[in-house]
């Protein structure tokens, strides 16, 4: 049907490509004038650009002459100039939608064009990518461009942030030129830049860690106005199931992770527990919870005084039969370390939450760090969604396109490529057991290796890709291993994968970002021909994966830019996907025909019912995410409105008034709670009122509230007596002492209760899906109770800050303020606990913050946040060093 009204109303995506054509042709128009400027005088296109926005005129208006300048600019730095499609890749991008280009048809070119169109409003453009090499890389290979057009460039890391500056060489070289030529800047620095490159991680921590800053100096970003993601099906949908979470470490013991490890390890599967695969889930059976109530000398394991315990025996129940070495986790240098099933890279930095990496680390036996508490948090889909305009590129993202419009209003526009694709995909090869693929795989392997032809084969797990290595060891076929824990050498191995005779294995990270061209990089044109005689690279899988387009990204290394070049995947039976979701119609039909274990079977319906499966899976992966994000859009909507106010206290000149009323507020709620509306004088609990009044202003313990002529006579005497005590500590401190003190203690306590809060609503979210049973719908009843929660949070704020400002006293010098004068704190049951005022302040990094507990608002710098003096450094690698 779909064919049908294709053929009737034309296809969509051609007939926007010929919407946009006459744009190209404009562009085009300009490039004879252009041709004959001096440099100067092209470069100084940016300036009559920036004039012609200014009067009025739109970026459309200046679009197609901006884009000529660019290429022309191009041509001249960097000897590369921009194709025809190209151009119609920037306009997709300009207009914010996603430009799916094929591999090797320069994506890192095309985005120059509206970086560049959308930088010239000077509100600055962010480019996204996977890693801190590629965003390095292509800010350096491209930042000749936009310095000759007198736009700045920068690019962040986890441990950097330069600007493009070719006069500075780096005092430590890098082989690729390209990265050799950044100034180290701070990261305010960077971000102020025209053009900013960097990856995901660092511009989603960089904006929680901004709603964290105690300073207006420590802000790093400015408004986000214009992204372009690069690899955006990675990011936008892979990267997207993990939120972004800066986490404090709980002191706890860890001996029971051991514990239970050891414990697990004792029970037996299928008899003790079953192991869901789909939902990576392990459950007790009831012989297995007899087993470990008899183990642990307990009666009944379901008792609710028993909660926590079963809560770590389901961990490392999982750790145990669920998760899998080399597979989901690596251990190196004495760690665990996740690696992304999409992409095969180690996660550095990334744990599993509620206690299940501990229990890997108990499993595996290496040293358990401590559970962490949430500080902040947000997931990327939200992160992304404050974008005024976002766009992104990639190879493949059509088959996903449901999900980029629903959740983030992007469509997919298809740009054909520049030549025509001439790869030849062959049909999939299915055989009964993973043993037998293999076989063959190994076989097709030794024959295309023995006429020189290069061989590029995707593995789904580390562990696959070392098994396969071994077998091409002991053949003698010399080979390359690109997997995670190669990580550092991934750009040049995969560069050179196209020589002739080339065997390279990789798990699906396979270089994202890095072309394989034939006869190597940089190419030998010999070679180039040897291998295209023998058709070009060829591209083995080794097995389906479960999203079709990482199988597209595969095949796509081959058949660059009009090359010759083919593919072909390999499947058994026994592999997950079939496994789980495909496997046994085929088997039935295998075994109906008597099929031998070594011979396969190759047939179009087969491929097909195999990407039918596909589709289910990502269908069920989507629904996962959309469940995800419609609980987190109530977190979303709590969280703007704390990180607002918190805003306006960072920028606010002074807060007095807004403290006045919250005393007032304070006080009347006091009232309000002891002397009920309803109730007779003789009702009212005095007495209480007084306790509770002194306990939140000591001032109060001189009004006397034991004969009030009435409700509101006691309110306002209470009031005024409050907010006299008041003067009196401003007098005492001095005004402009306490206007930052004021500031200082009501973003402290607004980032203590939100933590508290996030912590809550966690817990809220974990059990709210029991709701069902109760004929509720669990997310209605989630935003119900989260709304009731935020209130409480927000009157526990105003509560603590009036407690806390009328316990405070100022220690050091009067005046002026010490840059590290502190403020003494003293709360009810609590210790005296400095609050550092002035420049000590500062920001927690994401996995080393502290959280901070009842009466504990001593902020410091911590090991892992960027150095004070603006070196781009950690802390611990530079001014700490000696600490």
């Amino acid at each position: 049907m779909a064919n049908l009204f294709a053929r009737l109303l034309g296809d969509p995506n051609t007939r926007e490509t010929r919407r946009l054509q006459p744009l190209v042709d404009a562009a085009n128009a300009f490039e004879p004038q252009l041709s004959t400027l001096s440099d100067s005088d092209l470069a100084g296109k940016t300036a009559g650009f920036k004039e012609r926005l200014a009067a009025g005129e739109t970026l459309e208006d200046i679009l197609p002459e901006a884009f000529a300048v660019v290429r022309e600019a191009s041509a001249r730095t960097i000897g590369l100039r921009h194709f025809d499609v190209q151009l119609l890749g920037g306009i997709v991008l300009h207009q914010g939608k996603i430009a799916e280009m094929k591999t090797g048809e320069g994506k890192t070119l095309v985005a120059t064009l509206p970086i560049y169109l959308n930088a010239l409003t000077g509100k600055g453009v962010h480019l996204v990518t996977v890693n801190d090499y590629l965003s390095r890389r292509d800010a350096g290979w491209m930042g000749p461009i936009y310095r000759f057009l007198g736009l700045s460039v920068s690019t962040i890391g986890h441990e950097f942030s330069g600007m493009y500056d070719p006069a500075y060489s780096d005092p430590h070289p890098h082989a690729d030129d390209r990265l050799n030529h950044f100034r180290p800047v701070s990261r305010k620095e960077a971000y102020a830049a025209d053009i900013t490159y960097g990856t995901v991680n660092e511009f989603g921590f960089d904006y929680l860690r901004d709603n964290m800053a105690l300073r207006v100096e420590d802000l790093v970003h400015r408004d986000l106005v214009y992204g372009i993601v690069d690899e955006v099906d990675f990011i936008l949908i892979d990267e997207a199931r993990t939120p972004l979470i800066i986490s404090g470490m709980i002191d706890q013991s860890t001996k029971k992770y051991y514990d239970f490890a050891r414990l697990v390890q004792r029970l037996h599967s299928g008899q003790d527990y079953a192991v869901d695969e789909k939902l990576k889930s392990a459950t007790l059976t009831e012989a297995g919870i007899a087993s470990v109530e008899r183990q642990l000398g307990i009666e009944n394991l379901a008792d609710i005084e028993h909660v926590d315990m079963m809560h770590h025996i389901q961990q490392g129940l999982r750790a145990q039969a669920a998760f899998k070495r080399d597979v989901d986790y690596v251990v190196k240098d004495g760690q665990v370390i996740i690696v992304d099933e999409f992409t095969g890279r180690l996660m550095f930095g990334r744990r599993y939450s509620d206690g299940l990496h501990q229990a890997i680390e108990a499993k595996e036996n290496v040293k358990i760090e401590r559970e962490s508490q949430t500080l902040a948090t947000i997931t990327l889909q939200n992160y992304f969604r404050m974008y005024g305009k976002l766009a992104g590129m990639t190879g493949t993202a059509k088959t996903e396109e449901e999900e980029l419009l629903k959740i983030y209003n992007l469509p997919v526009v298809i740009v054909p490529t520049h030549r025509p694709m001439i790869r030849e995909d062959h049909a999939d090869l299915i055989y009964k057991t993973e043993k037998a693929k293999m076989r063959a795989v190994v076989a097709e392997i030794e024959e295309w290796y023995k006429q020189g032809r290069p061989v590029l084969v995707g593995t789904r797990s580390i562990e696959k890709n070392e098994q396969l290595g071994a077998a091409l060891a002991r053949r003698g076929i010399k080979h390359e291993i690109l997997n995670a824990k190669q990580h550092e050498r991934e750009a040049e191995i995969i560069s050179q994968a196209g020589r002739f005779g080339a065997v390279t294995i990789a798990t699906n990270m396979a270089g994202r970002g890095v072309d394989i061209i034939l006869g190597g990089n940089p190419p030998d044109q010999v070679e180039a021909d040897r291998v295209r005689q023998l058709s070009g690279l060829h591209v083995i899988g080794t097995e389906r994966h479960e999203a079709r387009r990482i199988d597209n990204q595969l095949r796509g290394r081959s058949g660059r830019q009009g090359d010759s070049g083919s593919s072909r995947f390999y499947i058994g039976l026994d592999d997950e996907l079939m496994r789980l979701f495909a496997g046994q119609r085929i088997a039935s039909i295998m075994d109906r025909l008597g099929i031998e274990e070594d011979t396969p079977i190759e047939h179009p319906l087969v491929t097909r019912q195999i990407e039918s499966a596909q589709k289910k899976v990502e269908q069920y992966h989507f629904d996962i995410r959309k469940h995800v994000l419609e609980y987190d859009d109530v977190m979303n909507v709590q969280r703007k409105v704390i990180y607002g106010e918190r805003r306006k206290v960072l920028h606010g000149d002074s807060l007095r008034e807004n403290i006045l009323d919250m005393i007032e507020r304070q006080v009347r709620a006091l009232v309000d709670a002891h002397c009920p509306q309803d109730a007779g004088p003789e009702e009212w609990d005095l007495a209480g009122l007084a306790e509770a009044a002194v306990q939140l202003i000591p001032a109060l313990a001189d009004v006397d509230v034991g004969s009030p002529s009435s409700r509101e006579g006691l309110s306002e005497q209470l009031v005024t007596a409050a907010l006299e005590a008041y003067e009196r500590k401003e007098t005492e401190i001095g005004s402009e002492h306490m206007r930052e003190i004021e500031r200082l203690v009501l973003l402290q306590n607004i980032d203590r209760k939100w933590i508290d809060h996030l912590y809550n609503m966690e817990a809220l979210r974990d059990g709210i899906g029991l709701r069902a049973y109760a004929q509720v719908n669990p997310l209605i009843e989630y935003q119900r109770e989260g709304y009731d929660l935020f209130q409480e949070m927000l009157e526990e704020v105003q509560d603590e800050t009036v407690r806390v400002l009328f316990h405070v006293q100022l220690e050091g010098e009067a005046h002026p303020l010490p840059r590290r004068t502190s403020v003494f704190v003293p709360g009810p049951g609590t210790s005296r606990e400095p609050v550092a005022v002035g420049s000590g302040a500062s920001p927690a990094s994401s996995g080393d913050g502290k959280a901070a507990g009842q009466g504990q608002l001593k902020r410091k710098i911590g090991r892992n946040d960027p150095c004070w003096c603006g070196s781009g450094k950690k802390y611990k690698k530079c001014h700490g060093k000696d600490e």
